[in-house]
């Protein structure tokens, strides 16, 4: 058994979560996570499809002293998730590594959590491609398999090209397309057999 719990934590991360519909919390209806971090002490993931409206990269820069982000650079900022919301996450392209702190997630994407790439990004010295997320998504050990099994999430494999995909409303759909289901067919009851 214990093999298998380990099996489920090694294969959650760098996969994608999609809420199902029904989840239960506004936060995370439609919403997409890509999982940076999941042991057996509880999960990280930071959700890239869900723009906040009331905040802009350069607004972040100004705010923080750090100059005019580059404009190859998106200037959306996401809302990672409700946890420290006044703490920036950026997942960005893999040719650019921190100088000070970063980790790949996946194939062609890292995470950096220092204000180093946001200053790089606004001296126009940053990544290629980029993604900053304000908060994130966390479990305690063990929830995020749990709201698994009571059908709260799938998951299916991540990509960079995905992760950097400009147009964040229909994230949700194209993940579920990676599964091959169509988001029509959905419900928002579970059942069990």
């Amino acid at each position: 058994m214990s093999g298998e719990i380990n099996q489920s934590i090694d294969e959650l991360a760098g996969k994608l979560l999609i809420a199902m519909p029904g989840i239960g919390d506004p936060r995370f209806e439609r919403a997409v996570i890509l999982v940076c971090e999941h042991s057996d002490e509880g999960t990280m993931g930071l959700i890239i499809n869900k723009v906040a409206q009331e905040v802009r990269l350069s607004d972040v820069t100004e705010q923080l002293e750090l100059g005019t982000p580059d404009l190859a650079v998106s200037g959306e900022v996401y809302f990672g998730g409700p946890v420290e919301m006044g703490r920036g996450f950026v997942l960005h392209s893999s040719e650019y590594i921190s100088g000070i702190a970063s980790h790949k997630v996946i194939e062609g994407v890292r995470l950096s959590g220092t204000l180093d790439v946001l200053e790089d990004i606004a001296q126009g010295r940053g990544p290629l491609q980029a993604l900053l997320a304000l908060g994130y998504a966390g479990w305690g050990a063990g929830q995020l398999e749990g709201e698994i099994l009571q059908n709260g999430w799938l998951s299916v494999e991540a990509d960079a090209d995905f992760v950097f995909s400009p147009d964040a409303d229909s994230k949700w759909s194209r993940a579920l397309g990676k599964l091959g289901i169509d988001p029509l067919m959905l419900s928002a009851d579970a059942g069990h057999a």
